[in-house]
Parts: structure tokens; C-alpha cells; sequence
């Protein structure tokens, strides 16, 4: 088979803390609205402090919902790292379009419920 210099073999894949963002680009079908995704992924990253409006950062302290959305942010984004980390198939491309949504949906939710989040109470010998 002729080598393609436009395509990059199906064997070969980012360094695994890039894979999970590799599975986000891979999950939407346009090329520039993939790239925009997956560079939407890392830049709302570093979004996060104003996302969430919460008064307490220790999440020893915030509610059961932001508990459970940060565990299954967790777990989405490693799966996103096995999608993204290995060959694509069918299965993969759908698992990655639904994981790429909870993804963004972490932030939405977060955003949501953090502004009026009931807190436990913050002892005293922690400051704020």
C-alpha cells in the first residue's frame, strides 16, 4: 500500500496525557469544529476559577452533587484517555461523542449549582 503523507497511521497516537483531548478532537466529525472542541477542552481548564462560584474550595466540605459531578468528571476524562489511546472503531467514535459532552457538562454543571451551594460549615481555624 502507497503511504499517504496526509494521514496519520492508524498505529500511531499522542503521549497519554494528551489522549483524552485526542478523543474529543476525534469524537466531532467537522476538522475545524474538532480542533475548536478539543482546544475549547483545555482552555476552559484553566476557566475553572470563575466557573465555579462556590465560597469553599475544600471539597470536604461542598455538597453531595459536586462530590458525585467530580467523580464522574474523573472517570469520563480517564475514559476518554483509553478512547483516545487506542485504534477507533465505531463504538469508540459514539462512546467518545457522549464522553466529550459529559465532559463540557461537568463545567455547565458546575457552573449551575455552585453560585447557591449549600456548604457544610467551614471550621474556624480554617480562613477564607
Amino acid at each position: 500500500e502507497v503511504a499517504n503523507p496526509y494521514k496519520t497511521p492508524a498505529h500511531i497516537f499522542p503521549v497519554w496525557y494528551f489522549t483524552p483531548f485526542y478523543a474529543i478532537l476525534k469524537a466531532v466529525p467537522d476538522k475545524l469544529f474538532g480542533v475548536l472542541t478539543m482546544f475549547g477542552a483545555i482552555a476552559v481548564l484553566f476557566a475553572i476559577p470563575w466557573i465555579d462560584r462556590g465560597k469553599v474550595r475544600s471539597w470536604r466540605y461542598r455538597c453531595g452533587l459536586h462530590k458525585v459531578n467530580l467523580l464522574v468528571f474523573a472517570a469520563v476524562f480517564i475514559f476518554l484517555g483509553y478512547l483516545g489511546g487506542t485504534p477507533q472503531e465505531n463504538w469508540k467514535i459514539v462512546a467518545s461523542q457522549i464522553a466529550t459532552i459529559m465532559y463540557f457538562g461537568f463545567f455547565v454543571l458546575l457552573w449551575i449549582y455552585s453560585g447557591k451551594e449549600k456548604t457544610k460549615p467551614v471550621p474556624a481555624r480554617i480562613t477564607l
